[in-house]
């Protein structure tokens, strides 16, 4: 399992990051400033590090510095600074990607799935989930049984990759919600509804999702 080190100073995105991200099966380390990451740097070994930039004490281009005289570990920064010359500071220090806030969460998390795949410590990420006849490419966000492969769009396949890791429990609209569209989306739960409809016409018999009238949504009965 990826080490990931998470350094923001506002609890409200790091605890939104920390569950996001341990929820896709990486164990998750927290720091709310760059004297704090440095020290759990020193500490302990880590597979990538989510770097804020606006941080108290050592700001996030400092931390970035100190880290590349010591190593190659991938770094993502985070950053409400958009501008193009902060950009190319961070990519200048060495930073393996830079993403402006607000980010998708699903977006970044494929972003750190192929940050690690390009390093050398990606070999404990499972890149592919399979579920009876059906394999899912978890990078490429690909579906493919034994005879196709079947398209879908993004929200679809987190939708089918969210029931087959929760596999036997219901799901209600608005734990997708939540998990999924995160602060993007506001709206009618029902949105959730329209996209298991248009996954189970594309799954076709390969369509395992059962609905739990007025509660969710599971894909198969625990035993």
């Amino acid at each position: 399992m990826s080490k990931i080190l998470i350094v923001e100073d506002d609890l409200s995105i790091q605890a939104l990051l920390h569950d996001f991200i341990q929820e896709a099966g990486y164990s998750v380390v927290p720091a709310a400033d760059g004297v704090e990451a440095l020290a759990k740097y020193s500490e302990q070994s880590f597979d990538l590090i989510l770097l804020d930039i606006m941080l108290p004490k050592i700001d996030g281009f400092g931390v970035c510095e100190v880290i590349r005289q010591k190593s190659d570990v991938p770094i993502i920064m985070l950053s409400a600074l958009d501008d193009e010359g902060n950009q190319l500071k961070g990519l200048d220090l060495q930073a393996d990607d830079y993403i402006t806030k607000p980010f998708s969460m699903p977006v970044l998390l494929r972003k750190i799935a192929a940050v690690l795949r390009r390093s050398s410590k990606q070999n404990d990420i499972p890149q592919t989930m399979s579920y009876k006849d059906l394999t899912l490419d978890l990078d490429g966000y690909k579906v493919y049984t034994k005879e196709e492969s079947i398209d879908l769009t993004p929200r679809e396949f987190e939708i089918l990759r969210e029931l087959l890791i929760n596999k036997g429990r219901i799901l209600t609209r608005q734990n997708l919600l939540q998990t999924l569209w995160k602060y993007e989306f506001f709206g009618e739960e029902r949105i959730v509804d329209t996209h298991i409809k248009n996954l189970r016409k594309k799954l076709g018999a390969a369509d395992y999702i059962e609905t739990i009238r007025g509660v969710g949504y599971r894909i198969d009965k625990e035993d």
